[in-house]
């Protein structure tokens, strides 16, 4: 089998929040988008947000690496999105993880690369 490409797909109540919260956030480049489904890039990555969600928290198990985990979650935040986990200091370093939610309840991680 020869995979053309491999996309992770979450579920949106508004599509349109979701896609501006991905983009504001993560700088995600809009590949697609129509009634259904939109496909965003980040990074090295294809993201799609199907219409239709729930809004319940969903675990996605998505993470994004970041530079700087306390920046980034303060901009989770800033966008309307949620922090379950705040982002703290772990031996002697700076905080390496924060548990998010989008807007749309879909939960995701913030990671920084640790010299360890």
């Amino acid at each position: 089998m020869i995979v053309e490409r491999m996309k992770y797909v979450i579920w949106a109540v508004d599509m349109a929040r979701a896609v501006k919260f991905y983009q504001e956030v993560f700088g995600a480049e809009l590949l697609k988008r129509n009634d259904y489904i939109s496909e965003l890039r980040i990074g090295e990555g294809i993201i799609g947000i199907h219409g239709g969600g729930e809004g319940g928290k969903t675990w996605t198990g998505m993470s994004f690496q970041v530079a700087d985990v306390v920046a980034g979650a303060a901009e989770i935040v800033q966008a309307g999105g949620e922090l379950t986990r705040e982002p703290e200091p772990e031996d002697d370093e700076p905080p390496h993880l924060a548990m998010c939610v989008d807007t749309e309840g879909n939960e995701i991680m913030l990671t920084r690369k640790r010299s360890r």
